[in-house]
């Protein structure tokens, strides 16, 4: 019933200046992203388009220059490099409004590569764990190529696709990138402890990946009724529903269901959200809609940081010029979190880098970006405490900002704030 062709045959169809649209995060098709890649003598300026993908990414490789150009919607480690020596270029964006790139035709697409499950007997397959501005580049790319994959899950909500939408198809048996959990600091587990305090019953979490939302979810396992509307989850959500924590009944949009636009983590958490009713992988145009995200309550959103200035400016994707990351859905969150009844917008991170220096400085590095501004920011969490900078003037977010520094660094800040300020006060 189903026509399958060769890697090789299915990429023939990206022409020289095409605009080549990939799967993103865990969902990359790194079997086509190959056989794309092993076309470049023959192809010339082609441009590349995704959010963060894992695995590799040969088509940046500094020798195929001529062949490909990457316009990143959001800088994974595998895209660092390119960006910063200019062979791929960022473009700055809301992750909300990615769908829309696509849909109101500023970024048309001429080819999109896609990763889903193998179809049911309706023949529909599903993009599973990662849907997100997927699904908008399925529906408006002209050419779409999809790698079929029996390890991809089967989910829930707007990722369902019928196979006569692909323009050719891939057969594979490939293990899916996972993502493992991180061994929590003393540092990560304080300042989840800190978060779990502000997290009230009832509410409605977003959260991301890493060490500091592990770090939380651990901490709330004594909480009740809490909700998920999330651009995204990883393993240790599961822990909260298998424990009751878990169960979304307050929630106004979606009751009872976990609200995703894609997950990443282990082989466990595939295995969960595979053909479960319980999930819904949604379009991100819907997910992170700031008119979507108030509706529920007390939505406690729960986002990182590179560094903070005295000021409450928030630097979350770059370091300094150097492209780190995104803008992403953080805005959306913190934004649509302050408009919640009961809601909270919260960053988080650790007081100090690697290298001891502070994360909470006087000024931002130059170069380095504004994600959330000062007027959209409200608590900051390091290991040594919360900032509630709601309503605060400047001197006093300087004050309270200092109070959860980390301590070798507090007398060189109040040096600094003292400078700026004069004296600041609660």
């Amino acid at each position: 019933m189903y026509s399958y062709v060769s890697f090789e045959e299915a990429v023939k169809v990206i022409k020289s200046r095409d605009r080549v649209y990939i799967h993103s995060i865990s969902a990359a098709p790194q079997r086509l992203i190959d056989a794309m890649t092993a076309r470049a003598p023959e192809l010339k300026g082609v441009e590349i388009i995704h959010l963060h993908t894992e695995g590799t990414a040969p088509y940046a490789a500094p020798e195929l220059a001529e062949s490909f150009h990457t316009n990143a919607l959001f800088v994974g480690p595998n895209m660092r490099k390119a960006v910063e020596s200019g062979q791929a270029d960022y473009t700055p964006v809301f992750l909300s409004e990615v769908p829309n790139l696509f849909r109101r035709n500023i970024l048309p697409l001429d080819v999109a590569m896609v990763q889903v499950s193998p179809p049911d007997k309706h023949g529909f397959c599903s993009l599973g764990i990662s849907v997100e501005s997927t699904r908008a580049a399925v529906q408006t790319a002209k050419h779409v190529i999809a790698q079929v994959n029996r390890n991809m899950p089967r989910t829930h909500g707007d990722g369902l696709v019928h196979f006569s939408e692909f323009d050719a198809m891939v057969e594979c048996d490939d293990p899916l990138h996972e993502h493992t959990r991180p061994i929590l600091t003393d540092e990560e587990s304080a300042i989840g402890r800190h978060i779990a305090e502000l997290v009230e019953d009832g509410a409605t979490l977003q959260m991301g990946i890493g060490a500091i939302p592990d770090a939380v979810l651990i901490s709330l396992t004594h909480h009740q009724r809490l909700g998920v509307h999330t651009e995204m989850f990883s393993d240790g959500v599961i822990d909260l529903v298998e424990r009751g924590v878990i169960t979304g009944e307050d929630k106004v949009t979606h009751p009872g269901k976990i609200v995703a636009g894609f997950v990443m983590g282990t082989r466990r958490l595939y295995d969960f959200v595979d053909d479960n009713p319980q999930v819904a992988m949604l379009d991100i145009a819907y997910i992170n809609d700031t008119h979507v995200i108030r509706r529920n309550p007390k939505v406690t959103a729960i986002n990182s940081a590179l560094e903070v200035d005295f000021t409450g400016q928030v630097c979350a994707d770059s370091i300094g010029t150097y492209m780190y990351s995104g803008v992403g859905g953080q805005m959306d969150f913190m934004r649509g979190a302050m408009l919640s009844q009961g809601g909270k917008p919260i960053i988080a991170l650790p007081s100090v880098t690697s290298k001891g220096e502070s994360r909470i400085v006087p000024f931002l590095k130059e170069g380095a970006g504004v994600v959330t501004t000062r007027a959209h920011v409200q608590y900051i969490v390091t290991e040594y405490g919360v900032a509630d900078l709601y309503c605060k003037n400047l001197r006093q977010r300087a004050r309270l900002l200092i109070d959860i520094s980390h301590p070798n660094n507090r007398a060189a800040l109040e040096e600094s704030a003292f400078k700026r300020f004069g004296k600041i006060y609660y």
